[in-house]
Formats: structure tokens, sequence, C-alpha cells
């Protein structure tokens, strides 16, 4: 697995952890530890995207630049084997 595969796939298991935590998060809105989670895998999440960013491209299209033109459709997409 390549340096960028690694990189999608820590992206993905923070969104994991996220979506789980907010899911707990609006059963247990104070829940000290699990806010403290939540900020802990988001900061995570945050820099591992910017990293992506700045060397692969973006994650999601509101990252793209428009200045450059819509680069967003230059990656392989979900169904295609290099998406994958």
């Amino acid at each position: 697995m390549n340096e960028k595969d690694m990189l999608m796939r820590a992206i993905k298991k923070y969104d994991f952890a996220l979506y789980e935590l907010n899911l707990y998060l609006d059963t247990h809105p104070h829940c000290s530890n699990a806010l403290a989670y939540f900020r802990k895998y988001k900061d995570l999440r945050d820099k591992a995207v910017e990293e992506y960013n700045k060397k692969y491209g973006p994650v999601t299209a509101d990252q793209t630049n428009t200045d450059e033109g819509w680069k967003w459709v230059d990656e392989p997409w979900p169904w295609q084997k290099e998406g994958n």
C-alpha cells in the first residue's frame, strides 16, 4: 500500500470514528469523554485531509481550487478499479 492509500485509509478511519461518536453524542450530549474523543479525531482527520490535499488533491468537491479549473473529476471515480 502506497502513502496515498495509507493516508486515505486513515481519513476513512477518522470519518468512521467521528460518525460513531456523533451518533453517541446525539444521545449523550454531555459526555465529556465522548466530546474529548470527538475533538481528538476531528483534529486528526483535519490534519490528514490537509496533508492529502497538499500532496494528492481534494478529498471532497468543496476542497477543490476552482481558480485552476474543476479538478475534482480528474481522479478515478469510486467504481473504477483505480479508485479503490
